[in-house]
């Protein structure tokens, strides 16, 4: 059979099972075949076999993304609307053979979108989500979406990453000894830099004898620690209720006797109510923030304060900001490399310098050495 009379046996076949009754998961290969059978039986087992499998990924899995998707060196899937379809590897892009039509890049955004309860449609042009196996989703649908739908997928590996693995030795023992003495640490980076895998990391190295409550959008830390609670944000229904927001969770977390709050990214109000809880006694909180270095992360965080209550003043949330934050890290990739590029201590409010470096290019700062680098350790 031509390629072209394969794909019309999948369309066909995939359309029978669609339109026939409800099929058991377990017997769904069954059916499928059986159908293939009926409408082709002089097909061989290997093109007989191609069938049925892709028949099988477009009914409960991810249809032409699928072989991508079991592809562990894959770290990124980019659909941008019918055709083409890239993928980054080792830190490149790069575009794959694999193309969708709009039809079926219909099929995914619904099959992607519905489990996480989000939706998208024209009145609600773009979700973020996650998928079973972790990887987090982002769709944007027309009119938005000039040529849409779009797809992103960022996959997360089985790979649990170390702070060893992002920063050289003497680096890595510093972050340690941050998270032992429970400094209040944001994580600052660009879209891709490792924000996310590092906070995971330093949370993962979180004592045994601590709780810890994880705060996220869309979820997608999983720190190796005993004692984790983790909170995923919920946006409204199509009727515009039942909302709860990352700045809920932040509130609610305190309800929850936590020892350590983590939130996955602040980007808005919530800002203020995490710089409320660090000043409440919360200490060793971990979190991320996008920004181009650590200086410009401290602005962005006063800047989210200011957001969520106007009645202050501009110095007013940069002092909240400096007597709650102990630290500032900041990372960066190189091509597919992730390291920890800048390390800051933020100095109490009104001190001169506001800041000290304790880690300049990746190496530590001349003088510092370990736990001796900063306030909580007696400087």
């Amino acid at each position: 059979m031509s390629s072209v009379e394969v794909a019309l046996l999948v369309d066909t076949v995939h359309a029978e099972v669609l339109d026939g009754p409800p099929v058991p998961t377990g017997s769904l290969e069954e059916v499928v075949a059986a159908a293939v059978v009926r409408r082709e039986p002089l097909l061989g087992p290997d093109a007989r076999r191609c069938v049925v499998d892709a028949v099988l990924a477009r009914v409960s899995g991810l249809g032409s993304l699928e072989a991508l998707f079991a592809d562990r060196t894959v770290t990124e899937v980019m659909v941008n609307g019918p055709g083409s379809v890239f993928v980054e590897r080792a830190g490149r892009l790069e575009a794959t053979d694999v193309r969708v039509d709009a039809a079926e890049l219909e099929r995914l955004v619904e099959r992607m979108v519905a489990p996480t309860g989000r939706r998208v449609d024209r009145s609600s042009p773009w979700a973020d989500g996650r998928l079973a196996d972790g990887s987090r989703i982002n769709v944007v649908v027309p009119p938005i979406a000039l040529d849409g739908p779009y797809l992103t997928v960022r996959r997360f590996g089985e790979h649990r990453f170390r702070l060893t693995d992002l920063a050289d030795p003497p680096v890595a023992a510093l972050l340690q000894d941050l998270v032992d003495a429970r400094c209040n640490v944001v994580v600052t980076g660009a879209t891709g830099s490792g924000k996310t895998t590092l906070l995971g990391a330093m949370a993962s190295a979180v004592g045994p004898d601590e709780r810890i409550v994880v705060v996220e959008d869309a979820a997608e830390l999983r720190p190796e620690a005993v004692h984790v609670v983790r909170l995923e944000a919920r946006p409204a229904n199509c009727e515009g209720v039942g909302e709860v927001t990352v700045r809920d969770l932040v509130r609610n977390a305190l309800r929850m006797r936590p020892d350590r709050i983590v939130v996955g990214e602040v980007r808005g109000p919530e800002a203020f109510d995490m710089l409320q809880a660090l000043n409440t006694g919360h200490d060793g909180s971990l979190s991320t923030c996008h920004a181009n270095g650590p200086v410009d992360g401290l602005r962005r965080l006063a800047t989210m304060v200011l957001l969520a209550s106007t009645g202050l003043s501009a110095d007013v949330a940069a002092a909240m900001v400096a007597g709650s934050i102990d630290v500032i890290v900041h990372v960066v990739r190189d091509g597919a490399v992730r390291r920890v590029a800048e390390v800051i201590e933020v100095r109490p409010p009104g001190s001169e310098p506001a800041v000290c470096p304790l880690v300049l290019d990746g190496r530590l700062a001349n003088g510092v050495t370990g736990g001796a680098a900063g306030r909580r350790w007696g400087r």
